[in-house]
């Protein structure tokens, strides 16, 4: 059973990798270079993170989703992106296999995920299709023993480093409405990629995925025929409290950034933080802050009573990706110039922050499921 004292090793050892690989200096050389945050997943293995969540049997330590948020606010607090590589890992990679996957995908994929050596990347959205994940229209047609799969996803973040695409398609000859999921090898022929440029988020790049007469050994399918939607949304409640918690780190980055700034900065004989205007601003910014990280850890909660609440991971995922937005925009008027500048850390807050609210399922289609579980007609 994990206690208080595990998990505060584990925070330690999370602050002491910060320290180590995500300095700000680090961080702003990354963003500018637009490198990809893989590399950390080794580390981040070595110092058995990865395994954390899990059972012992499989090196773990049964460490509870609440404390896993805690682990990924504090990686994002110094950088988003190494608080995201590894919710990718986690929820796009070794949840579905755990849940779904053979024993034969498990022994083939799960080692090298838990290594820092692998990563899964969701292909999941598709030009025309956006949040309505059940119309998805790249198509899996059986030949032989296996399949070929035609089709064209887009805005699938970390492909290019991935080993497999965990892509869902349709499978037309087992009735209109089947989908069914797999487990792509990148390097399959016929698959195209092509990165996409974009605002923000430097350090997960994204890209445009054609797939033309793709063939797919029918070994990589994951789950039965016909049960792709759930294989491969049955990961999302541990997604959204991840999401919700980087979220919540990199908006408590951007509140302290601007909290100092306004402690340093004067204006008109003594700093701008005195000026009740700016002063009700900031508390503004650090109440939206801790309510997003108390709906995050009542999430985490209900998971670790295994609870898989879905209105409850909707709100999370809203109310952490719109206090992260309320954050930074009034982060970057406080900070005015200073804030605007290609060296100040708040305008990459402010650029990768802009995702969120419609990435991995827009927050209308959110408060959707809200509606829905709540009965409201």
């Amino acid at each position: 059973m994990t206690t208080a004292d595990d998990e505060q090793l584990v925070l330690q050892s999370v602050d002491a990798f910060c320290e180590r690989h995500l300095t700000p200096a680090e961080v702003q050389r990354r963003d500018e270079a637009h490198t990809p945050a893989n590399d950390l997943l080794v580390p981040m293995a070595e110092m058995g993170l990865i395994r954390a969540p899990f059972p012992e049997a499989v090196g773990g330590i049964d460490l509870p989703w609440s404390s896993m948020c805690k682990v990924q606010e504090r990686l994002s607090y110094s950088a988003y992106f190494a608080g995201s590589i590894l919710n990718r890992v986690l929820s796009f990679g070794i949840m579905p296999l755990m849940a779904h996957g053979t024993e034969a995908q498990k022994d083939a994929l799960l080692p090298g995920l838990f290594d820092g050596q692998r990563v899964i990347a969701l292909a999941l959205t598709e030009p025309d299709v956006g949040s309505d994940a059940r119309a998805v229209k790249t198509r899996a047609v059986r030949k032989g023993d296996g399949w070929v799969l035609n089709g064209r996803k887009t805005w699938i973040s970390d492909a290019g480093g991935a080993s497999h695409l965990l892509t869902l398609c349709r499978t037309p000859e087992e009735g209109e409405r089947s989908l069914t999921a797999f487990l792509v090898p990148t390097d399959a022929p016929g698959i195209a990629m092509t990165t996409l440029p974009k605002v923000g988020n430097n350090c997960m790049p994204s890209y445009d995925i054609g797939l033309d007469d793709v063939p797919v050994a029918d070994e990589w399918r994951l789950a039965d025929v016909g049960k792709g939607f759930a294989a491969v949304t049955s990961a999302l409640i541990y997604s959204r409290a991840s999401q919700a918690a980087t979220n919540v780190g990199l908006a408590q980055s951007a509140a302290d950034l601007a909290t100092q700034y306004a402690r340093e900065r004067h204006q008109f004989g003594r700093a701008i933080g005195e000026f009740q205007v700016i002063k009700h601003r900031l508390v503004d910014m650090h109440t939206e802050v801790m309510k997003a990280r108390l709906m995050v850890r009542e999430l985490a909660r209900r998971i670790d009573m295994g609870e898989e609440p879905l209105e409850i991971a909707a709100m999370a995922k809203i109310t952490a990706t719109e206090a992260l937005q309320f954050v930074v925009n009034h982060g970057m008027q406080i900070m005015a110039s200073a804030g605007y500048s290609m060296d100040s850390a708040m305008q990459r807050h402010w650029r990768d922050a802009r995702l969120f609210t419609f990435g991995e399922g827009s927050n209308e289609i959110q408060r959707e499921i809200i509606a829905k579980v709540l009965r409201i007609p």
